[in-house]
């Protein structure tokens, strides 16, 4: 992780090339290809009617303006997705859009235990700033697909980055620096208990010691220990944009005072929040730390508006809950992995020095509030508990990627296969589905839709309950996914045609007005948001994307599959807990059968 070569992590980013614009024509021919399994033959007609209408009409001109505007940016979509996919998003963004998961290392030295959550965290705080160090002197490796450099520059958005309310528009404050560009802020922001603490990470130009770090913690518990609870105005950020962002702006007129508060928080490195709860979870089941505490957990010592939000809790686990919109999940799955490495390495503990250098003790951090402003705690605090979010997170432990690669076949397809079948025995028709793809190998490039409920995989799934089902269906189905979700990329061009339209004053194109646009997933309507968080311990998880949908985030190693499912609870058709059940009885279905059919 650590580069000793002269590649630096910043080094390619001048030389990236700028994000393409797809052929209108290719677009829109995998869009009819995408909406298929969602239409009947009279649907499909008018479907490709109006898409013929739009190629040959208003589509024409959005495109030839979409292909003036990529010649005067290198990545025409990048302020586009930020102020359409977060920034202008006015739902509490916490619960809807942060990403969350469990810290890993129960799995290996550090399982539940009292008493051990200071020492723990000031281990992993450490191992968190060593991290930030490799970024602020450009020595984390440039990431790579092959041999070609992925834009790294998302990285910059991890440490002392926060994003702060607009009542119409939020707005991202980065401050973070590399060493060449200059100093930059190296202190942490620590909350418990509903108070908010802060000191410096640095002293005398050396990163804190665990030891170091143990003390500052164990001040900022002892004086929280025993004492009342704070007035917790970290729960604000858990509101409606708007709403928080009234309350923020009545807090920096009560007294101006608040405002250097506010910023001392947006500019920190990240934030520790040493949480009470005792949530058990083992390696099989994560429900516990993921469910009840990483994404729905205090609201009054999250800063959920952060990229990065430390999660300690009473028993010695861990997790984390980050702001989505400066960056993807792959970032945070990056660090995530090279501190989960470091503490296997070092098993948990520490083996340097534990010398304490003198150093000031953690600075307090008291907003001057009035009654309206603990009203809206109050409120905030009421919605946010209210949260009627299902999450389960379980281990299917029979096999994983071994086994399905012995019978020639992809982890990844196999599984989202699996997912599919286990919809359609539910719900008793296809699935809209996302599958996050990437494009950092362009310019500031962050992700594309794949969509892999193909006809084919529809196809396949209603033979797979009928039980005369043909095995050869599983290989087309299989061939066409990986096919098409290779060649994903049309979302992200559709949206950019409708939103040139929407700037120019245009009224809505019909393509985006007809029923099988939204029906098929288009305009952020997916029943099935999903995401392979890759092939290590990190795991992450996200709210459905629709009332009657499911999050579906899953790791695939060697002898397991682990999925974190998302579903809410006031939609009485889905179920979190049954689409796992059912998505395991899937798995084992299909590999009897890639087994009998000697794949």
């Amino acid at each position: 992780m650590a580069n000793n070569l002269s590649e630096r992590t910043f080094q390619y980013q001048s030389s990236l090339p700028p994000l393409p614009v797809p052929s209108l024509e290719k677009s829109l021919s995998k869009y009819l290809n995408a909406v298929q399994p969602f239409a009947s033959e009279e649907d499909f007609k008018a479907t490709v009617d109006i898409v013929r209408k739009f190629q040959e009409g208003v589509g024409k001109e959005l495109h030839q303006k979409l292909l003036q505007r990529a010649k005067t940016k290198k990545n025409w979509l990048e302020e586009w997705w930020l102020d359409t996919a977060y920034l202008e998003v006015r739902i509490p963004s916490q619960l809807n859009v942060n990403v969350a998961g469990p810290g890993p290392y129960l799995e290996h030295c550090w399982p539940p235990e009292e008493g051990t959550q200071l020492q723990r965290a000031s281990i992993s705080t450490w191992h968190a700033l060593q991290y930030w160090n490799l970024i602020r002197t450009e020595r984390l490796h440039p990431q790579k697909s092959g041999k070609i450099p992925l834009d790294m520059d998302q990285f910059r958005m991890l440490f002392s980055t926060c994003k702060v309310p607009g009542v119409k528009k939020d707005t991202i404050r980065n401050y973070f620096k590399t060493e060449r560009e200059g100093p930059c802020p190296s202190h942490l922001v620590v909350i418990c208990r509903g108070r908010i603490f802060t000191f410096d990470a640095v002293c005398d130009g050396q990163i804190l010691t665990p030891p170091e770090l143990l003390r500052q913690l164990s001040y900022v518990k002892e004086c929280c220990d025993g004492e009342p609870e704070g007035d917790g105005v970290a729960a604000l950020t858990s509101e409606e944009r708007t709403r928080w962002a009234l309350a923020r702006e009545h807090l920096i007129n009560i007294d101006p005072h608040n405002d250097t508060i506010l910023e001392t928080i947006q500019s920190s490195l990240f934030v520790i929040s040493l949480d009470e709860t005792k949530p058990y979870s083992t390696p099989e089941n994560y429900t516990n730390v993921r469910a009840a505490h990483t994404l729905t957990g205090n609201p009054t010592i999250r800063w959920g508006d952060k990229s990065y939000n430390s999660l300690s809790f009473a028993d010695g686990t861990f997790g984390i809950s980050c702001d989505h919109a400066p960056y993807d999940g792959m970032v945070l799955v990056s660090m995530c992995w090279y501190m989960d490495q470091q503490i296997k390495v070092t098993e948990g503990k520490w083996r340097g020095s534990d010398t304490v250098r003198p150093a000031p003790r953690p600075e307090e951090l008291v907003f001057t509030v009035d009654e309206k402003i603990l009203s809206d705690i109050r409120h905030a605090k009421q919605q946010y508990l209210e949260s009627d979010l299902q999450m389960v997170c379980y281990a299917f432990t029979a096999f994983g990627k071994a086994a399905i690669k012995q019978k020639k076949l992809h982890p990844d397809t196999f599984v989202q296969l699996a997912k599919q079948l286990a919809y359609q025995k539910m719900h008793k028709r296809p699935g809209s589905c996302y599958e996050t793809a990437m494009t950092r190998m362009f310019y500031h490039g962050r992700t594309e839709t794949m969509r892999p409920c193909t006809q084919e995989a529809v196809n396949w799934c209603n033979a797979m309950m009928d039980p005369t089902c043909d095995v050869s269906l599983l290989l087309v189905a299989v061939a066409q996914i990986e096919q098409f979700t290779k060649k994903a990329s049309f979302d992200r061009h559709l949206l950019g045609l409708y939103l040139i339209a929407k700037e120019e004053g245009r009224p809505t194109p019909e393509l985006f007005m007809d029923p099988l646009y939204a029906k098929s997933g288009g305009g952020g309507n997916f029943v099935l948001s999903t995401s392979l968080v890759g092939y290590t311990t990190i795991l992450g998880a996200v709210a459905p994307m629709v009332h009657h949908g499911y999050g579906f985030f899953y790791r695939i190693r060697d002898d397991r599959i682990v999925v974190s499912i998302s579903a809410w609870k006031s939609c009485r058709e889905t179920d979190a807990a049954s689409l796992f059940n059912n998505f395991s009885s899937s798995l084992h279905e299909m590999l009897v059968l890639a087994t009998t059919s000697q794949l």
